[in-house]
């Protein structure tokens, strides 16, 4: 046998082999699980998953080489209208160029309980559809049929591809209880994934050590006087690899306020590709560590040349920043020139019709408009550099691979802490990030190929500030105008949720938020220039929160814009507490009694101070004549509260909320 066979032969490593009796199978449903009204341990849960099993296989087709493939089945039993939408299955599959996924729907079927008999209801062609969400990925959707109250649906499919570079990612978790769930693996000892996992809860694993063997066949075609064809039969023998996690009655997650992204402490396990180990050829590594990772993705086409060209934005970006002398000018200046560059949503650190094609059709993805930006920054002499990093809705990047960001932004490496940019955001400014980046690290790569990891999170407050002055009335109304400054990230989130608006639909929400005030002589500053704090000045009429009780008049000082309870109410927390970033919130509020009255008591002054740098919260108050000054003022220090101070955290939300709700009180002195 040649060398060339030979390797070939070798390489032939996998088949599929018989597995044993399974604990739970599809199709075996019966009449005391459809007559089921609840779940056992999760009573009010609107659906629970009776088993779920996944099993991923690599194998080897002479034809097109290795391949993966992945079957999923599901049971799943659904208690109440609200869990209807587990009958809507969603399967995201790859499908650019060699590397696209196959998809095969083995089964699928709804059962009911019909006059004491269980009725089988199969999945229908027109249940079944493709989407197209870009050119790298589609959806696969399928409807089940005739589901209701007490249903139990299943389905079972195949994915088939080439890419195995990272296996699927198991769920053991997920918003329903799930009762079992199996999720095996057959790896050839010539290939090594590193395992990782998240969440607080974790399977059982066992992990085999099999041999196995397959029969090659391979064909020689000799030429002469007579052409003949002679096979030849192979035995190939290996150690196949076969690990095991099994899960059993996982309780849902529970939706919490303040989350990042509940997948980040889901149970769950992912693995990605680290080693190729064929025998007879030299060994290779993957994402064994960070720095092996970022030189990968640098070195990619769709990502370090993008950042070479430069020959289509350079008579426009030489124009644009002529005669601006400091950085900071022409940081803002080209920032705001890339943000003309449409968001197409598309997430990702690879380009996809390339730079040059984005900035002529105004339009591009993530990777795209990004790279373009750090081009021009470099281009103007600025030393700016890419950040992969992992959006919250992609979850925390923990362990090396690939796979483990989805997003890119650039970095201005000063003296002193880097600057962030982020040109896909309209409303974003330096060092100002849209909330989806803020997600704990990314990882800076510099052109050497050296990468450092770099903290996200903002370090300084993003503020929200407050001037309120009050004429309390005699007849129990409030004259009052309010003037709000907001700076950062605070104005950032303002920006993004106002400026689109109506401003009169905006004035009325206003209105309907604020205890039904009544608004008058609406002005908004600094609107687009995000160099300036935000601001919004209005005057307004209250008639609810001022009491008059027989001779006394009561009022808490924040009126409307006191808490009125704790966003904090579980007994405990599961989840770390993300406030996305550090706050502060500051009101100054002047406050005229009406004559013929004076004061009778004011709250006393407050200085709270929590463990651990959490947060703090000032109240001070003072009196003149007939005047009143608060200045109450809250700092939340820490965007991510880790679990173990939620009391703490609880108690401190607590203790504002009291004290900013305790009464002046006003008795009438005529």
């Amino acid at each position: 046998m040649t060398l060339r066979k030979s390797i070939i032969t070798v390489l032939v490593l996998c088949t599929f082999l018989s597995v044993g009796a399974q604990k739970f199978e599809l199709g075996r449903v019966t009449i005391s699980e459809l007559q089921e009204r609840e779940y056992s341990q999760e009573p009010s849960a609107a659906a629970a998953i009776l088993f779920k099993k996944g099993e991923v296989h690599i194998e080897y087709s002479q034809l097109q080489g290795f391949l993966m493939k992945t079957e999923v089945k599901a049971k799943i039993k659904i208690y109440k209208k609200e869990g209807f939408e587990w009958a809507n299955n969603q399967i995201q599959y790859y499908l650019f160029g060699d590397w696209s996924e196959k998809i095969s729907i083995v089964g699928a079927a709804t059962y009911n309980l019909v006059d004491g008999k269980i009725v089988k209801t199969k999945l229908k062609n027109d249940g079944e559809f493709d989407e197209k969400n870009n050119k790298y990925w589609g959806t696969k959707k399928i409807t089940l049929p005739n589901v209701k109250e007490g249903s139990i649906i299943e389905f079972d499919y195949v994915i088939t591809c080439k890419r195995f570079g990272k296996l699927p990612d198991w769920d053991f978790q997920t918003s329903i209880p799930v009762k079992y769930s199996e999720f095996k693996t057959y790896i050839p000892e010539y290939f090594i994934f590193n395992p990782s996992q998240k969440g607080f809860l974790f399977p059982k694993i066992t992990v085999e050590k099999i041999p196995a063997s397959i029969i090659i066949t391979t064909k020689d075609r000799s030429v002469g006087r007579v052409s003949e064809t002679n096979f030849s039969s192979d035995k190939l023998e290996y150690v196949e690899t076969r690990t095991t996690y099994i899960a059993e009655n996982m309780p849902a997650m529970k939706e919490e306020s303040y989350v990042n992204n509940i997948k980040n402490y889901t149970s769950s396990v992912s693995h990605e590709l680290s080693i190729i180990n064929y025998p007879n050829v030299p060994l290779k590594t993957f994402s064994t560590d960070w720095e092996t990772v970022t030189k990968t993705i640098y070195k990619d086409d769709d990502f370090g040349p993008e950042l070479n060209k430069t020959g289509y934005f350079e008579a426009d970006v030489t124009s644009l920043i002529a005669g601006l002398k400091s950085r900071d000018e022409i940081i803002i200046a080209i920032l705001g020139y890339v943000k003309s560059i449409k968001w197409n949503d598309y997430y990702g650190y690879s380009c996809g019709d390339g730079v040059k094609k984005a900035y002529k059709d105004k339009i591009g993805n993530v990777a795209e408009i990004n790279l373009m930006l750090i081009a021009m920054l470099r281009y103007a002499g600025i030393n700016a550099n890419p950040v992969l990093l992992s959006t919250r809705s992609h979850g925390i990047a923990l362990f090396p691979n690939l796979t483990a960001f989805n997003y890119v932004i650039g970095a201005v490496e000063t003296e002193g802490e880097p600057i962030l940019l982020d040109a896909t955001e309209k409303y974003s400014s330096p060092g100002v990030l849209p909330l989806r980046d803020l997600n704990w690290f990314g990882r800076l790569i510099r052109k050497d190929g050296s990468s450092s990891q770099i903290n996200l999170m903002p370090q300084g407050f993003s503020k929200e500030i407050n001037y309120m002055n009050l004429v309390l009335k005699n007849d129990g109304s409030i004259d009052g105008k309010i003037r709000k400054q907001l700076t950062e990230h605070k104005a950032l989130d303002y920006r993004q949720q106002n400026l689109s608006r109506n401003k009169d639909s905006y004035v009325e929400d206003l209105e309907y938020r604020n205890n039904a005030i009544e608004i008058n002589d609406y002005m908004r500053d600094n609107d687009l220039d995000l160099t300036k704090p935000i601001a919004e000045t209005y005057s307004f009429k209250n008639n609810k929160d001022l009491e008059i009780i027989e001779n006394k008049m009561y009022l808490s000082p924040l009126l409307f814009l006191t808490f009125k309870e704790n966003p904090f109410r579980q007994e405990k927390r599961e989840y770390p507490i993300d406030f996305g970033y550090p706050s502060q919130s500051k009101f100054n509020i002047n406050i005229e009694i009406p004559k013929g009255y004076a004061i009778e008591s004011i709250p006393k002054p407050l200085n709270l101070v929590t463990g651990n740098n959490i947060g703090a919260f000032k109240y001070n108050i003072a009196t003149n004549d007939n005047k009143i000054q608060l200045t109450i003022t809250t700092d939340i220090n820490t965007p991510i509260v880790p679990a173990d101070d939620y009391e703490v955290l609880k108690d401190f939300y607590q203790k504002m909320m009291d004290k900013q709700n305790e009464k002046i009180v006003l008795i009438k002195s005529e």
